[in-house]
């Protein structure tokens, strides 16, 4: 996944530490027994540099896995001179190493119920018997829920998620083992548990060289368990940062910007504003509607604003959504363009309605890619069209409209609340994955896609 925070200034303490460890300064623990594939194999050092709501930096640090604990020697309100990095340091500078999120004891608990059945069926299925190997991933995956279950991290928001609340969030897909004991969660976690605002992360490779890792080298968060985990400890799925843009994942039911109530406060903006306090006061140069979810770039300085609300004003952004209609869409033609015209109903807030004479024009470009057998939570299934959307107007409800308005496909989108059905526990199947501009400042092209439905 790409790295929420910049890196530079997180790498020169990752090198210290790492310095540390050489010199004997900071001592390694082992928690745990070795075991023999493991013997010899390296870990990643990380660290978040912080600031805390004096203004006073602090540094923490913690080591990937949960075999392996580290302890500083120093005294870890020490610090002066510069980082190496341009930035002085004045003492006090505080570090802090960060423990667990989940103790080796508690997961040897949790795993102690099935643990020598699962290696009496593994020695079994070594020896041929593969009917067994059914009944052995129904243990592991027991064992798995036992230990995803003792996993709660502090959010950007200072509240608590569960891993299960994750999970669920996943569609209750299982995670890999060792989902949590990353660096990034860890540090994350701490942090928001301790009021800090995070100004910089980074992780480094200490240890014999791999096939995907070298000694010394910075990596970002991994995807197959930081990117599961971080988007809900974040609050938002950063999918690309510089100092200027951000572009994110929206979640389905985040709004894109405040609402005029106090219950309509968090939304995708709010919650960049509080992961990057030097942000600008708007960031937002175009919204997804609360229900959809999908592509969203806001601007971090003035410079970068103007500019991007320029390109969208003018039409050279360019924009892709899918969606799932609720239904079998039979026409003859397999792509067109709908070209229509809505306006508010004043009588029924914020519904838009057809108006030939009053309504603004919306113009969009469509095109079928096939019917999908959608599942519903309750485990029905039905059949669905997938239609591919390129807008070339922003209007409000626009693409919502063309597909459930009699004068479009009169079909309405899956889980669309205000033109459609939603059942309980369903959302809008209208998702922004493809999104292509000028970078603000370099004029270079940018194109993002990110996971369909």
């Amino acid at each position: 996944m790409f790295p929420p925070f910049p890196q530079e200034l997180a790498r020169h303490y990752c090198l210290e530490f790492i310095s540390g460890i050489e010199d004997g300064s900071v001592v390694l623990k082992q928690l745990t027994p070795q075991s023999e594939e493991r013997r010899g194999h390296g870990f990643m050092i990380g660290a978040l540099v912080c600031s805390d709501s004096s203004g006073r930096r602090v540094v923490l640090h913690a080591v990937s896995g949960i075999s392996v604990m580290a302890e500083s020697l120093r005294d870890p309100s020490t610090g002066s001179g510069t980082t190496g990095v341009g930035e002085p340091v004045e003492p006090p500078l505080y570090k802090i190493i960060v423990p667990p999120i989940v103790s080796p004891q508690q997961i040897e608990k949790a795993l102690a119920k099935n643990d020598k059945k699962i290696h009496e069926l593994t020695a079994l299925i070594n020896s041929g018997n593969e009917e067994l190997i059914k009944e052995r991933t129904a243990l592991t995956d027991e064992s798995l829920r036992k230990v995803f279950d003792l996993y709660e991290f502090t959010r950007f928001d200072g509240k608590k998620v569960t891993l299960n609340q994750i999970i669920a969030e996943h569609g209750g897909k299982l995670p890999p083992t060792g989902t949590g004991d990353c660096c990034a969660p860890k540090l994350l976690s701490y942090a928001f548990e301790h009021g800090l605002t995070p100004l910089s992360m980074d992780e480094v490779f200490y240890g014999r060289d791999t096939p995907n890792k070298k000694n010394g080298i910075s990596y970002p968060p991994c995807d197959e368990r930081c990117g599961y985990i971080l988007p809900w400890i974040l609050g938002l799925e950063i999918l690309y940062r510089d100092s200027s843009i951000v572009v994110i994942n929206k979640q389905s039911g985040l709004l894109s910007v405040p609402g005029r109530t106090q219950d309509k406060q968090d939304c995708a903006t709010s919650r960049l504003k509080k992961l990057f306090p030097q942000c600008i006061e708007q960031p937002s140069v175009h919204r997804l509607d609360m229900e959809t979810s999908g592509l969203l770039v806001m601007a971090l300085t003035e410079a970068a604003h103007r500019n991007l609300s320029a390109q969208f004003e003018n039409g050279t952004v360019h924009k892709k959504y899918v969606a799932l209609l609720d239904g079998v869409f039979d026409h003859n033609e397999y792509k067109g363009e709908l070209q229509l015209k809505f306006r508010l109903d004043i009588n029924n807030r914020p519904h838009q309605i057809y108006d030939e004479e009053n309504g603004k024009l919306g113009i969009t470009e469509w095109e079928k890619a096939g019917t999908v057998l959608y599942t519903a939570p309750d485990g029905s299934q039905r059949r669905t069209t997938k239609i591919i959307f390129t807008p070339k107007t922003g209007r409000t409800h626009q693409l919502r409209l063309a597909a459930s308005d009699p004068h479009g496909f009169g079909i309405p989108i899956v889980g669309d609340t205000l033109y459609g059905h939603c059942a309980l526990g369903e959302r809008l199947m209208l998702h922004a994955f493809e999104l292509e501009f000028k970078h603000p400042i370099s004029e270079c092209k940018m194109t993002f896609n990110c996971k369909e439905l």
